[in-house]
């Protein structure tokens, strides 16, 4: 391969801008397209228009664009198998098998692992028919968590206050509001606690520890109104201390790694560990096989161009020669969303005030939902612009992620005044 390499990564969000971000950042990256990448993208890479779900067409314009490494942003390529395929065709690729993505792909899939694991986690029951969920859920009362099984992008969680509220979701999921993925539900204990997430990179064997973060996914202010994808988030996480950063990794993650080699499917990716924790306890809340979004922005911020060895290094299945070169620094980043979201939104407004924005290492605006007409930038999803700067304490990246959010003209846009709270 030599020193410069050719890149590919897949995924159209904030998420994969701030990859791309970060990875051009490294001298070894020579040319760097994203598919299908967004406006924010285009200005630092090429894009390409192909249908990342479809692995045979992903494989043929790798080989057709002599591309040496490809980077699965997102779930549903990995869900669908897309890793496999470009395995198959010879390529070096960053993202887990479809049987290993099954960690995400299904809740009771995680959840027999890591029983089988011994990981502490939430007590479960998993149904598929309607009568006997609401039968577990009379029986356990409330608080409750009702889950579809499958992939609602972060959204097919209710936590429920209320058994009536638990009976209405499982109405939704068994009347098919959720699509397929409401098709089995798990139900769980409610827990209580502090939420964070730990991201570990694994090559199948080696487990490397990249860094924590907290996500606020309610919509509005003093984490009130409807569940979102992520609203904002902050790294590191004061929550997850060396000590319970070490027990997740005992007691939950490295059994989890083990469980997945015995059974012939190793994990090799990004395991993202959303972990409640209570009274120094770490338990799992559940695990995803990707970076979380809008987590990945945080990271990214922090790390810089290091972050292509590392996923290189897991890629090849030589995490144990590298290590991770943490800055003693802080990143936040505030999700702006169109108004209405998660619920139902107007697209094709223009953004304005982005080109007076900073841009460097300390302050950087990846973009989301968005669109280049004729050289102006339109949203056109529910999470827009991920607003991320980085300081020496969370007070001065929170102060310098505000004052850019407020340089911003868009006014059919909304953002949390708190990101950050619970750490400041």
């Amino acid at each position: 391969m030599g020193n410069f390499m050719n890149i590919m990564i897949l995924g159209s969000g904030g998420r994969e801008h701030s990859l791309a971000w970060a990875i051009k950042q490294n001298p070894k990256c020579d040319r760097l397209i994203v598919a299908p990448g967004n406006a924010g993208i285009a200005m630092l890479a090429a894009c390409a228009d192909i249908n990342i779900l479809d692995g045979g067409a992903v494989a043929v314009f790798a080989e057709e664009n002599a591309i040496d490494f490809v980077i699965i942003g997102p779930e549903a390529p990995l869900a669908a198998g897309v890793a496999d395929r470009l395995r198959d065709a010879g390529l070096l690729v960053f993202g887990p098998s479809q049987a290993a993505a099954q960690l995400e792909a299904s809740k009771s899939f995680t959840k027999t692992i890591c029983d089988a694991a011994n990981a502490p986690t939430a007590a479960y029951g998993h149904f598929t028919d309607a009568d006997s969920a609401r039968d577990y859920i009379r029986t356990q009362g409330a608080p409750i968590v009702v889950k579809a099984d499958g992939l609602a992008a972060g959204k097919g969680v209710i936590v429920a206050m209320t058994e009536d509220d638990a009976l209405a979701a499982i109405d939704d999921m068994f009347d098919g509001s959720f699509g397929d993925a409401g098709a089995e539900v798990v139900i769980e204990e409610f827990m209580d606690g502090e939420e964070a997430s730990f991201f570990v990179l694994c090559d199948g064997h080696t487990i490397l520890p990249v860094g924590t973060a907290q996500d606020h996914k309610r919509a509005f202010d003093g984490d009130t109104g409807p569940n979102t994808g992520g609203m904002g988030a902050y790294s590191p996480a004061p929550v997850m201390t060396d000590v319970i950063i070490q027990k997740a990794l005992d007691e939950i993650i490295r059994p989890t790694m083990d469980e997945m080699s015995a059974r012939g499917t190793p994990f090799q990716g990004v395991l993202f560990c959303g972990l409640m924790i209570q009274n120094g306890q770490p338990r799992l809340v559940e695990y995803n096989v990707r970076f979380g979004d809008p987590e990945c922005q945080v990271l990214m911020m922090r790390l810089g161009g290091q972050v292509l060895d590392l996923l290189q290094a897991c890629a090849e299945k030589r995490l144990d020669e590298v290590q991770v070169n943490w800055a003693t620094d802080h990143a936040l980043s505030i999700v702006m969303a169109a108004k209405g979201y998660p619920g139902s939104y107007e697209k094709g407004a223009l953004i304005k005030g982005l080109d007076s924005q900073p841009e460097d290492s300390f302050h950087m605006v990846f973009h989301a939902g968005t669109t280049n007409k004729d050289g102006q930038i339109t949203a056109t999803g529910g999470r827009v612009l991920n607003i991320t700067a980085r300081g020496h304490s969370l007070a001065e990246a929170h102060e310098k992620a505000y004052a850019m959010a407020h340089g911003i003209d868009w006014p059919e846009g909304f953002y949390r005044s708190d990101i950050g709270w619970r750490a400041l």
